[in-house]
């Protein structure tokens, strides 16, 4: 009876005798066996991924090497092996900084408003325009509300300068309304985070409706046609077909921009801010672009780029958790 039951342990490929687990190496080897096969039969596809991958290692992977100097005392003559550990002292340099609790609230302030009005802002464009019946009209917004896009955002925040200055269209427009006096508003730093806001809002809301839009056509035309028998109007089939067809979408790109909680863009900021507005303007990105580049200290830089991305993938990996337990869309 063993030698029967060795013979069909081995015709089922190496489970051991009593049912037990195929070995790490039988596996290994079967995979690299299909791997092999697959690359044979559809080598086209693996020649057409290797620009991809070869950008991935290049630019995304190999980097993280150089992520080790936010634990040495880094100096560029000595390069990254011969410079000196330095453990934890430039992450308890920044917990300890002035402007630690500063550059937090002002880079949560800023993604925050971003989050509670500039999120919601292209879906609802998108409901709009998938609302509107003429083909000519419908065109005509996209492609307005999709320029500001493509426009550079040099010349974007060189237009802000312009119309937001003392005298500038915006201040001779309330003065020939209300007979204002006109005000320097990028050097106030109450109005710097509105004014962040909602010209990111009109520079992205078209282009990020594209999306939905698209999640929009994808819904089955006989749920609306279903709905229209059952008496439905717009605004019915609106709330009870259409968005939350389009919720799985919503969700996903909620995740990932949870990922970007603890980022703000530097170069819109530096291009905006001054010192006058640096109590409510100055942010991590810019903070660490400060120090590593202009004041070269690249280790206390690093440590502080360190941690922001390690609170980003906490971000994403909450917010997926809590996505998936409580819904059935996830990131993985």
């Amino acid at each position: 009876m063993a030698k029967s039951m060795v013979a069909k342990s081995a015709a089922l490929g190496g489970i051991g005798i009593g049912g037990g687990a195929p070995s790490p190496g039988g596996a290994l080897a079967g995979y690299l066996g299909r791997l092999g096969k697959n690359m044979r039969a559809y080598y086209q596809l693996y020649l057409l991924i290797i620009p991809v991958v070869a950008y991935y290692l290049v630019f995304h992977y190999w980097p993280m090497y150089g992520a080790q100097i936010a634990f040495k005392d880094f100096s560029p003559g000595e390069g990254i092996w011969g410079s000196p550990w330095a453990g934890l002292k430039h992450f308890r340099t920044y917990f300890g900084s002035y402007y630690f609790w500063r550059l937090i609230r002002n880079t949560l302030l800023l993604n925050v408003y971003n989050l509670l009005y500039g999120f919601p802002a292209p879906i609802i464009l998108a409901l709009l325009i998938n609302e509107v019946r003429s083909r000519g009209y419908k065109r005509a917004v996209q492609t307005i509300t999709y320029i500001p896009h493509f426009i550079s955002l040099i010349v974007i925040c060189g237009l802000l300068k312009d119309m937001l200055n003392a005298n500038g269209l915006i201040n001779y427009l309330l003065n020939a309304a209300f007979g204002r006096e006109g005000v320097a508003y990028l050097l106030d730093p109450r109005y710097f985070r509105t004014i962040y806001v909602a010209s990111g809002i009109w520079q992205q809301i078209g282009w990020g409706s594209i999306i939905y839009l698209a999640a929009i056509t994808s819904i089955d035309q006989e749920l609306y046609e279903a709905a229209s028998i059952d008496g439905a109007r717009r605004l019915r089939k609106l709330i009870h077909i259409t968005i939350p067809s389009i919720l799985p979408t919503i969700i996903i790109m909620l995740i990932m921009r949870m990922g970007q909680m603890m980022n703000v863009g530097a170069e819109k900021v530096m291009l905006l801010y001054n010192s006058a507005t640096y109590e409510t303007a100055d942010v991590i990105s810019t903070f660490v672009y400060r120090k590593g580049l202009l004041e070269m200290d690249y280790s206390y830089s690093a440590a502080v780029g360190l941690l922001n991305s390690i609170v980003n993938f906490a971000l994403v990996a909450s917010s997926n958790s809590i996505s998936k337990r409580f819904s059935e869309t996830s990131l993985w």
